[in-house]
């Protein structure tokens, strides 16, 4: 098994540097630093000397791959793609372009991200698996077809429709928890309630729906009908033999989901006012802060990688088949 995970391991490094190449390409081919300038400088202050100056402060003064200039390794090293790209992989994230030190910055708001993020897959996981195999008791009755009817009515509404009417049902109509806000100290869980109840509400639609169908394909199966034949309750069915057998279809969903813990998410940060990672990267789109989401794009490579390596490794603890030595 370490073998396999230490051969997984090296086998991230090209998807890492082609991921790192391919963003590179897009920030600084697609879109050059003196394009990066003026959107910084806006229009009203854009000269040639104040783009050069803007270039030098920021390190985009550069040639791109290769500095003909200079000497030994520096015709390597003192380009922007090392200076800019290669130094991700040492977590040395530098500075946005305003100035501020990225490192600290996504250190700092991780924790009110992963705040919100994990209870929401947790329990989320944990509401859409038993209102699935609770549907799928009812296989084929009216009971069924309606839920099912509002599982694609809950996968058509806008996640925005999910958050205001959150908002002004239970934080501005009740009164049961704060609109909006976040602190990190006291009682910081009244501020979570909303966000985490939102991510769980609408993701049952999709989330419960897909967990039904991968449950109904299982109880299709010989063994089931086996297990029937032989006297064996529902209930014992659902848990003892159609669960076990549907868990590497669903730890395959769940690997997707993972990077969301740590990156958090755009919308519910933003409206809920949670000042995490996912209103980080948006802050910085909205900005054009190039050098904040080069990193957090790199971020959520390695997490996207390392989540397909966990799955791997769990999927020998759910199958016994795939055991490794």
């Amino acid at each position: 098994m370490l073998t396999y995970i230490i051969r997984r391991l090296f086998y991230a490094i090209p998807i890492l540097l082609g991921v790192n190449l391919l963003t590179f390409t897009l920030f600084f081919v697609v879109n050059s630093p003196d394009d990066m300038a003026v959107s910084q400088l806006g229009a009203k202050y854009v000269t040639p000397e104040a783009i050069q100056s803007w270039k030098k402060k920021n390190g985009y003064d550069k040639p791109l791959f290769y500095n003909p200039d200079a000497a030994g390794s520096g015709a390597v090293t003192e380009t922007i793609f090392f200076a800019k790209s290669l130094r991700l992989f040492a977590f040395d994230f530098g500075r946005s372009e305003s100035g501020r030190d990225i490192t600290t910055d996504i250190s700092t708001r991780m924790w009110p991200s992963l705040a919100v993020a994990v209870p929401s897959f947790v329990v989320g996981i944990w509401v859409n698996i038993c209102v699935a195999l609770l549907v799928v008791m009812f296989h084929a009755t009216r009971l069924d077809r309606w839920i099912v009817f509002v599982f694609v009515a809950m996968m058509s509404i806008s996640y925005l429709f999910y958050i205001i009417g959150g908002q002004y049902l239970v934080a501005k109509t009740w009164r049961l928890v704060p609109i909006s806000g976040f602190h990190a100290h006291g009682q910081f869980w009244k501020f979570l309630i909303l966000p985490v109840l939102v991510g769980v509400v609408a993701g049952i639609g999709s989330g419960a729906r897909w967990y039904r169908t991968l449950f109904l394909e299982e109880a299709n199966q010989d063994y089931v009908r086996t297990a029937r034949a032989k006297g064996a309750s529902e209930i014992r069915i659902l848990f003892r033999h159609i669960l076990p057998n549907a868990l590497i279809p669903i730890l395959t969903g769940i690997v997707v989901l993972i990077p969301s813990l740590f990156m958090g998410g755009l919308l519910v940060e933003s409206f809920f006012g949670i000042p995490g990672l996912g209103s980080y990267m948006l802050d910085a789109i909205k900005s054009q802060d190039f050098a904040i989401v080069r990193s957090m794009v790199f971020i959520g490579s390695i997490l996207y990688i390392i989540g397909l390596i966990l799955t791997d490794i769990s999927y020998t603890w759910a199958d016994p088949r795939l055991r490794l030595d």
